[in-house]
C-alpha cells in the first residue's frame, strides 16, 4: 500500500469533477459539510474551476493518493473567521477520504500526520478542527492524534431527524 500526498498547485477539470462527486456524495455529505435541515442536506453543490482556483487562494490543500489512485484531499486555511478560539498562527483543517477503499487502512491517519508537519513549517503552533458529533470515527482518529475538545456549538448540523452538535478540538504543534 502506497501513500503520498501531493500539493495541488493547478487544479484541472478533472479534479472539479471529482471535488463535485464527493461533495455530493449522500454518504459523505452529513460527514464533510454542515446542513441546516433536511432540504439542505439533499441540496446538489457544484463547484467550478473557477472556484477550486479561488479556494487555493486561502487554501492549502493536498491530495491524497493510494496506490496512484485519487482518494481524498485535506487542507488548512490559517486564521479564518470561524475558529472558535480566535488565536492569531492557528490552522483550521480539514480531511475529506472520498472514496471508500480509502477509508478504515490509516489513511486518515498518516494524511493528518503529514498536514501537522506541513503546518508546523509554516511556523504555526496552533491547529483547530470541527467534528460533528455523530462522527464518532473521526473523533476517535484526531483523540489518538492527541486532539483535546475545547468546546462545541450547538444545534450545528441536521442528520437522520435532528441537530447535532459540532465539537471543536485543538492542538499545539
Amino acid at each position: 500500500m502506497t501513500i503520498q500526498f501531493i500539493k495541488l498547485t493547478e487544479p484541472t477539470s478533472s479534479l472539479v469533477e471529482v471535488f463535485n462527486k464527493w461533495e455530493n456524495d449522500p454518504t459523505l455529505i452529513p460527514l464533510i459539510r454542515p446542513n441546516q435541515n433536511k432540504s439542505e442536506m439533499e441540496r446538489r453543490e457544484k463547484i467550478t474551476l473557477d472556484d477550486l482556483i479561488k479556494r487555493l487562494e486561502n487554501h492549502q490543500v493536498y491530495l491524497i493518493y493510494l496506490n496512484d489512485q485519487l482518494i481524498g484531499e485535506m487542507n488548512y486555511m490559517v486564521d479564518p473567521d470561524h475558529l472558535y478560539k480566535k488565536e492569531p498562527g492557528s490552522a483550521w483543517i480539514g480531511i475529506t477520504i472520498g472514496e471508500p477503499n480509502g477509508r478504515g487502512k490509516g489513511i486518515g491517519f498518516a494524511a493528518i500526520q503529514y498536514l501537522e508537519e506541513q503546518i508546523k513549517k509554516q511556523g504555526l503552533k496552533r491547529i483547530e478542527l470541527g467534528v460533528f458529533e455523530f462522527n464518532e470515527q473521526a473523533q476517535k482518529l484526531y483523540q489518538k492524534l492527541e486532539y483535546k475538545e475545547i468546546g462545541c456549538i450547538e444545534d450545528f448540523t441536521y442528520w437522520q431527524g435532528k441537530m447535532w452538535k459540532d465539537i471543536r478540538m485543538e492542538k499545539f504543534v
